[in-house]
């Protein structure tokens, strides 16, 4: 449910050959420097795809390496590989270069460092996923032409595993493409349709925010006020007195988050949210309040517990009855794992290194304030209506929610339980979800006039890939 953004996700190597001293890529040529010969051998053999010498290459040359050669392969298989688009201000010792995914449009930048020593082996090797370059600008589409571009790559996608799930664009609130791929439970052959109902991960989040910025607006809570107004019997009180609640809509409160050892073992006796608290709630702040972003799942659970003592609903309670019901969100809700849900799918994954299998066992007992719940395509394109036409809060309000505050890694800012930016000059505000097996994306593009909603029923960036390349080539109008 941790959502930082993260590269989830060349050139032939016969170019390789034919430039003899000077490797090259495409137009791009790699110097002739130590590092420069260590990261064309790098990228030709990772682009490559055989695990034996990919192995062989890392033995030999990054004796220091820890990532397993199976994971940087199923790494590989997810790409694609990389196509090397540009190389930026290096030294014989370190070259760094901007890639791009051949399976999507997501770049990454690589900065690779060798021993000055010969035979110069690989000391460091580092890929973060940044925001697509301006030098490397996607036209902006046509609707019609939009529509057909994206048919394309999700059958693409869906062919080759890479997408399984549903797709809605809408323009002013009407439908201009609905998609629904693959399987939402391979035993017994059941299809994903536009209603089926997908694991949406920290997307809850919006829903979080929303019903927060509902008890702001009706005077209920203070943005500024600290959380111990509100927990007073919270234990740690120097978290209680510092943290406040604008802190925790925004990621920087350092109040840090909740997936590791700890949940591992206590996945299924956490049923309340008040059952996180009493599991996380001595630790000590993690940095000063107000002083950096980090994404923070504990954060959203505490401002659920807020929303409990302030509305006196529970948490679920509060979210059905304020934000799914207004919204018209017949479909959507965080039911716990050991009940039936219609059309609920199975979420599959292989983030373990293994075979693609059901995600069953990574599953919390039920979503939180934090995320976990479920939706679908047609649900979440109805919130974004119903947040647009101020069903939800005012405009004032709706403007507070969704507009950025802090810069975060990714490029963007973050609002209130949303990422505001801009992609290929359209602004678009919503949020991502992704755990093992799921995957979901909500944009809302106010001045192009679209949103669009994709969901998965496997890893990210399944549905994070195809939300970015639809959002990539809307129209500008």
């Amino acid at each position: 449910m941790n959502e930082a953004r993260r590269v989830a996700s060349g050139g032939e190597f016969v170019l390789l050959l034919l430039c003899l001293a000077v490797p090259c890529f495409g137009q791009v040529k790699v110097p002739d420097t130590p590092a420069g010969q260590k990261f064309a051998a790098w990228l030709e053999v990772f682009n490559r795809g055989d695990r034996a010498a990919y192995h062989e290459f890392l033995e030999k040359n990054y004796p220091s390496h820890h990532q397993p050669a199976d994971q940087a392969m199923a790494f590989r298989e997810m790409t694609g590989g990389f196509d090397l688009k540009n190389l930026e201000p290096s030294t014989p010792d370190t070259q760094v270069a901007l890639l791009q995914e051949r399976n999507s449009d997501q770049f990454a930048r690589l900065a690779l460092a060798v021993d000055s020593a010969e035979p110069h082996k690989i000391v460091s090797l580092g890929l973060m996923a940044i925001p697509r370059p301006p030098e490397f600008p996607l036209p902006h589409l046509r609707e019609s032409d939009l529509v057909a571009t994206v048919r394309t790559q999700l059958g693409r996608d869906a062919a080759a595993g890479r997408f399984a799930g549903t797709v809605l664009v809408a323009k002013n609130g009407k439908p201009v493409l609905a998609e629904a791929y693959g399987l939402s439970d391979r035993e017994h052959r059941t299809p994903n349709t536009l209603q089926t109902r997908f694991r949406i991960g920290s997307m809850n989040k919006m829903f979080t925010a929303t019903a927060t910025l509902q008890l702001v607006q009706a005077g209920k809570l203070g943005l500024t006020d600290p959380l111990g107004k509100y927990l007073t019997d919270y234990p740690n009180q120097d978290l209680a007195t510092k943290v406040t609640v604008y802190h925790l809509l925004t990621h920087t409160g350092g109040t840090g988050d909740i997936f590791g050892p700890e949940f591992s073992t206590h996945r299924l006796e956490l049923r309340t949210l008040d059952h996180y608290v009493k599991l996380y709630g001595s630790r000590p702040l993690r940095f000063e309040p107000g002083s950096k972003w980090e994404y923070s799942n504990y954060g959203f659970i505490l401002l659920g517990v807020i929303i409990e003592k302030v509305s006196g609903q529970s948490y679920y309670d509060y979210v059905r009855d304020h934000v799914y019901n207004p919204a018209g969100m017949t479909s959507s809700g965080s039911e716990p794992e050991d009940q039936a849900v219609r059309d609920r799918s199975v979420g599959y994954t292989r983030m373990d290194g293994g075979a693609e299998h059901p995600n069953t066992e990574t599953l919390p007992y039920r979503g939180t304030s934090a995320g976990g719940g479920y939706s679908t395509v047609e649900d979440l394109v109805k919130f974004a209506t119903a947040l647009e036409g101020h069903n939800l809060l005012d405009a004032e309000h709706a403007e507070m929610l969704t507009t950025g505050k802090v810069d975060t890694p990714g490029g963007g800012r973050y609002a209130f339980g949303f990422d505001d930016h801009t992609t290929n000059g359209i602004r678009c505000f919503g949020h991502g979800g992704g755990a093992p097996g799921m995957n979901g994306e909500l944009e809302i593009c106010p001045t192009a006039g679209y949103v669009v909603a994709v969901l998965a029923n496997l890893d990210p960036p399944a549905a994070g890939r195809i939300s970015q390349f639809i959002t990539n080539r809307l129209p500008e109008k």
